[in-house]
């Protein structure tokens, strides 16, 4: 039997080039969507927990985030409980840009589960769910020493 962890890798490698491909032509890099799609979901989140959510470096989210202000697509707002960070939010073009990137992912997962019935669909979102809970808890609780 094939490792598990080996399986998720790969196929979520598969997914994020499969999807690379197919957003190259309306315009948009790999970086620039993850960041994008994580601010949908987290906007007004400062940079550095940017950084977290992405599980990159302060400074490489600070670049990309200079690239996308300047494609009109970022905006920078001071926030007002810390006057040397900033608050992070999509701009109209972004949700724009969004909007065409839906369809491209909602194929690429029709694609990625052709054949999969219904039933198995819905029982492979439950367990990735309760896969990634798992994680999530055990990343949370604090790491006891043996011995």
């Amino acid at each position: 039997m094939e490792n598990l962890g080996s399986i998720l890798s790969d196929t979520s490698r598969l997914m994020r080039r499969s999807f690379d491909a197919r957003a190259r032509a309306i315009g948009v890099t790999r970086a620039q969507w993850q960041v994008l799609a994580t601010l949908r979901r987290h906007e007004g989140i400062n940079q550095g927990g940017l950084a977290e959510q992405l599980d990159v470096e302060p400074i490489t989210v600070c670049r990309m985030v200079d690239r996308l202000q300047e494609a009109d697509l970022v905006e920078r707002r001071a926030d007002v409980a810390d006057r040397r960070s900033w608050r992070l939010y999509l701009t109209p073009r972004a949700h724009q840009l969004l909007e065409q990137l839906r369809p491209l992912a909602e194929a690429l997962i029709e694609d990625m589960l052709d054949g999969v019935s219904p039933g198995d669909r819905l029982l492979l979102e439950q367990t990735l769910l309760q896969v990634r809970a798992n994680l999530a808890r055990s990343l949370a609780e604090p790491v006891t020493a043996h011995g």
